[in-house]
């Protein structure tokens, strides 16, 4: 797992480190929940090829975080297999997967 102030500035844009987080080959995971609205940042995932997930549940605490994404872990498994490159899929507090954009635009769930 790499952590994004590791690798980027905190003032750089989204659209600026996801280029490079698709270059490299690394999944997004996020808490930003505004994450998959803007156009611009959206336009940049499916550019840039990466997989994103997002946790949709606010303040939660940084061990609450890591539980949601671990209870997850077989579903996020499961998008990587199964589906094409970009996409978005949110993670809910109880570690449930929900994929919500994807490059055809297919919205499903998987659990």
């Amino acid at each position: 797992m790499e952590v994004h102030d590791d690798h980027f500035s905190q003032d750089e844009t989204d659209t600026e480190w996801l280029v490079e987080v698709g270059r490299r080959g690394w999944i997004v995971l996020t808490r930003d929940r505004n994450f998959d609205k803007n156009q611009i940042e959206l336009k940049a995932l499916y550019n840039s090829g990466t997989a994103s997930f997002v946790l949709t549940g606010s303040q939660m605490t940084g061990p609450q975080m890591a539980g949601a994404f671990l209870s997850a872990m077989p579903a996020m498994l499961r998008c990587l297999k199964k589906l094409h490159l970009p996409f978005v899929a949110r993670v809910t507090r109880a570690g449930k997967v929900k994929v919500h954009l994807t490059s055809s635009g297919i919205i499903r769930k998987l659990r």
